[in-house]
């Protein structure tokens, strides 16, 4: 089922959107609970054009993040990825921000790498194949335009999100929105990421949508984050919630309770299914990240953290300074509004 999609989801994603040429060193990884029929895809895919792929199969963590490089052979893994044009990460067990990650993307100035983790053929067809790249593209360069002008962000849901923190325009402000030809960490198609000046978070954020890790699915009752300072002072709801302050405190690092990121949700194919980076890219979604942010991201230290989580706000409004651009999950901004696909 979905060969014929998929191959042409492959082509879209690795000749499309990475722009692979003839004699590119291509590595994918991926691990033991990876999708191995998107893995071969996107292989045969580069393959075809003549440039090389390297598929690089591991065993799969019981963690993510940094977290996992007690668990990963990290200087094999660093060796082949140094010396590769594209990294294509399938991991079911995403190794992002591990020692493998920091180490290659900063010292690879050629690489372009993209996180689809654990990625399967219905997500590939319906979030790559039918979206329009071309059109969407406009939108989110305009969208992210006016964050480049604003000084603060408010943002709210129906389930009861109110938060509010400045921006700091020397952060990296990435705009995802299908041009990975360019060296650099490149996500999905259909994001927008805003990491906020440090320590001016405040507010209350509800996570109504995926939480990953450590769930990997939408939690049956809202979990409650207070947030001051950026550091994360109560979390509140049902067991899950209850669960969710065991697993960050567990890690003994207290970065692991400070707020990293806040991402939009723009593409047109993506659906909530409990799968976070599908989810975290569903229309009118806000994504708040915690733990390590990258030095890239946030210079010039980042946020060190010995892992990374995120969660979803449903249905999100959205201001810059004074200007309502999102309500419930809809463009309302008269300029965004005449540019979006949806």
């Amino acid at each position: 089922m979905y060969n014929f999609e998929l191959s042409k989801a492959a082509d879209d994603l690795m000749l499309g959107m990475f722009g692979v040429k003839k004699n590119e060193n291509v590595v994918i990884t991926c691990d033991t609970l990876s999708n191995m029929d998107v893995v071969e895809a996107c292989a045969a895919s580069v393959y075809k054009v003549g440039a090389f792929p390297t598929v690089m199969k591991i065993a799969a963590p019981d963690c993510v993040g940094k977290a996992t490089d007690p668990q990963i052979p990290v200087k094999v893994l660093t060796g082949a990825i140094m010396e590769a044009d594209v990294w294509l990460e399938l991991n079911k067990q995403w190794i992002q921000y591990s020692s493998v990650y920091e180490y290659c993307e900063e010292h690879n100035k050629k690489l372009r790498y993209m996180c689809l983790v654990g990625y399967d053929a219905e997500r590939m067809v319906r979030t790559i194949s039918k979206v329009e790249r071309e059109k969407l593209a406009v939108f989110m360069k305009a969208t992210r335009d006016l964050h480049l002008k604003a000084k603060k962000m408010r943002i709210t849901t129906p389930a009861g999100t109110d938060v509010h923190f400045e921006l700091d325009h020397n952060n990296y402000f990435a705009c995802d929105c299908g041009e990975a030809n360019v060296p650099g960490m490149h996500m999905l198609t259909g994001q927008l990421n805003v990491v906020p000046k440090l320590n001016t978070v405040n507010g209350t954020i509800v996570y109504d949508g995926c939480i990953d890790p450590p769930f990997s699915r939408i939690p049956n009752t809202p979990v409650r984050l207070t947030v001051e300072n950026s550091k994360i002072v109560a979390i509140d709801g049902g067991s899950e919630a209850v669960e969710f302050k065991k697993y960050l405190e567990a890690f003994g690092d207290p970065n692991m309770l400070k707020m990293a990121h806040v991402a939009y949700g723009f593409n047109t194919g993506a659906q909530m299914t409990g799968y976070i980076v599908e989810d975290e890219r569903v229309w009118g979604c806000t994504e708040w990240g915690i733990g390590y942010v990258s030095p890239t991201d946030l210079p010039p230290y980042g946020q060190d953290a010995i892992s990374h989580c995120d969660g979803l706000c449903v249905n999100s409004s959205v201001w810059l300074d004074d200007r309502q651009i999102m309500d419930e999950g809809k463009i309302v901004d008269p300029e965004l509004k005449k540019l979006s696909p949806r």
